[in-house]
């Protein structure tokens, strides 16, 4: 049968119209990831080729199990819905059975092994504050703007912008912050041997998922879980969405592979440091006169190429992990959208630059001190869980000035 007129120029605007740009994006991400991973395999060195997969591997699990620090707290700090909280304790919980056994040998493949342990003092206090207040304006901890901008959100790099450049304003003067008082680093399983640090650790992660249950069980008469839509069948493995508690799983276990294959945690706000010095050397400026770069091996990755530098593989491969993720969820058969308030905007930008700030305080972020520094076993862990909380209620009031609903 001969195909009418009417037919035929349907065919033909069906031919030249725009293809669906999923298939584009999830062929554009694997492609980096392949590129990456071969290029650092040539280059660098097959473990940071390693530790690009399991940033990728991590961003791809936070999108999919939807995991944030960010709206854990709160919609605790709200509703008192605290399935995210206790998400993130059995998370810890694993991650430090996992992390004890490399913590006790001290090494691991060949090099040494070692926790983020760092003193509690006045820098930690106050930067774990700030960041706190920020990450709820910013709508994202230091994790969550990365994946939330593989994830197609604008809004994420207005963050972004801002946590690069609070990061180079704190390397100018960190020296102030480090001469303020502090106590030296406390390490549980330092202190009180491998069992009982770990024993000690389980504690203090039980009563955390205690009191959050039962805060949650007093205000609503049970427990409130968010109700998990699979729509896509087994092929939610790959679509999503995942139940958090998988997420709190495999993100236990990225990092306690990350700290075997680089001898170190997980982390993430170092690089946006080296990042905001990079770009002002572009102008003449020398970063290594500030007394944040006053340390070798910080000079070193200042002089190295940015491939060379662990976080920077990692993070960059985090945002694709997320965008493979979001592709393969469906998060771009909507455009994106880059219209935003202006309110949102300026609150994303100061949020960004108080993270920033705060994180090199702090010695780290959600990831690099909360997550790395409790499965390390070290006080300064839990001192930044508690301080930045605190600086989360008051973020938390914030948040409708700059236009965000909840």
């Amino acid at each position: 049968m001969e195909m009418t007129a009417q037919q035929d120029v349907r065919a033909k605007q069906a031919a030249n119209a725009p293809k669906h740009p999923t298939a584009w994006m999830i062929a554009v991400s694997i492609l980096i990831l392949i590129g990456g991973t071969l290029f650092l395999y040539s280059f660098v060195s097959w473990q940071q080729a390693l530790l690009y997969v399991l940033g990728a591997f991590g961003g791809f699990v936070l999108y999919q199990a939807h995991f944030g620090f960010t709206s854990a707290w709160r919609k605790f700090i709200l509703y008192r819905e605290g399935e995210g909280i206790r998400a993130q304790m059995i998370m810890l919980a694993a991650a430090s059975a996992l992390f004890l056994p490399l913590l006790v040998k001290g090494s691991a493949l060949g090099h040494p092994v070692s926790g983020y342990v760092f003193g509690v003092g006045v820098s930690v206090i106050v930067g774990a504050f700030l960041f706190g207040i920020g990450m709820q304006l910013g709508d994202g901890c230091a994790s969550g703007t990365l994946y939330h901008i593989g994830g197609g959100d604008a809004n994420g790099i207005v963050t972004l912008i801002g946590f690069i450049a609070g990061s180079v304003i704190a390397t100018t003067h960190f020296d102030v912050w480090a001469k303020m008082p502090q106590w030296e680093p406390f390490s549980f399983i330092g202190e009180f041997g491998p069992l009982g640090g770990f024993l000690f650790q389980l504690v203090l992660l039980a009563v955390v998922y205690y009191a959050v249950t039962v805060m949650e069980k007093r205000r609503h008469g049970q427990l409130v879980a968010a109700p998990l839509e699979n729509r896509h069948g087994w092929k939610a493995i790959y679509k999503g969405p995942w139940p958090l508690l998988v997420g709190a799983l495999l993100l236990a276990v990225t990092n306690a592979l990350v700290l075997m294959i680089s001898g170190k945690p997980w982390g993430i706000t170092s690089a946006f440091a080296l990042w905001g010095a990079k770009f002002v050397q572009l102008f003449g400026i020398d970063p290594t006169a500030w007394a944040y770069w006053q340390d070798e091996a910080k000079r070193q990755a200042l002089a190295n190429p940015l491939y060379y530098d662990t976080t920077t593989v990692m993070d960059i491969s985090l945002m694709v992990g997320a965008l493979l993720a979001a592709a393969l969820a469906g998060r771009y058969t909507k455009p994106i959208q880059w219209k935003r308030p202006t309110r949102m905007t300026i609150g994303a930008l100061i949020g960004g630059l108080m993270m920033g700030y705060g994180a090199r305080l702090a010695f780290g972020c959600n990831i690099g001190a909360y997550f790395g520094g409790i499965a390390s076993f070290s006080a300064h862990g839990w001192a930044w869980f508690v301080f930045a909380f605190l600086g989360s209620l008051i973020g938390v009031k914030l948040r409708p000035y700059c236009a965000y609903k909840n």
